[in-house]
């Protein structure tokens, strides 16, 4: 399999607002930056967005190193929270909805293409990669404001 690196960062303009979301993807000595957004929608529906446009941009399984600032979509996988939501059928342990389980239904079904594992990165900080995907998000919203 394939090694890829997928740096990912979602923002938002009020919340619920503006949205978008940012992906670098790098293999090899190749890099590519994917970015779009949505006029009315959340941060965490970005953060999760940007990761699944990521994953979809890759023509074939691969291994991928995923790293986002964002605990809600790196502690659903390295905490199991999305495995037990898929078997609860997307409710909560108080039996409530799970917020996002369409965006969480097709993360899932991704990660069981691809093998991948979640890091966590400080956000806003000095990691050049992350701060790349804040960027492009952020050009985003920009654009649907136009």
């Amino acid at each position: 399999m394939k090694q890829v690196t997928l740096y990912t960062d979602g923002a938002c303009s009020g919340n619920p607002g503006a949205g978008g979301w940012g992906a670098v993807l790098i293999f090899e000595e190749h890099r590519l930056e994917i970015s779009g957004g949505e006029a009315e929608t959340t941060n965490n529906r970005m953060e999760l967005t940007a990761v699944i446009k990521g994953l979809e941009h890759l023509k074939y399984p691969c291994l991928v190193d995923v790293y986002s600032d964002s605990a809600y979509v790196v502690n659903a996988f390295l905490e199991h929270w999305v495995e037990a939501w898929a078997r609860s059928d997307w409710k909560k342990a108080d039996k409530k909805p799970v917020l996002n389980s369409d965006l969480w239904q097709k993360l899932l079904a991704l990660t069981k293409t691809h093998n991948v594992t979640f890091h966590k990165v400080k956000g806003h900080a000095d990691n050049e990669l992350n701060n790349r995907c804040d960027e492009l998000a952020r050009g985003a919203i920009e654009k649907i404001k136009i």
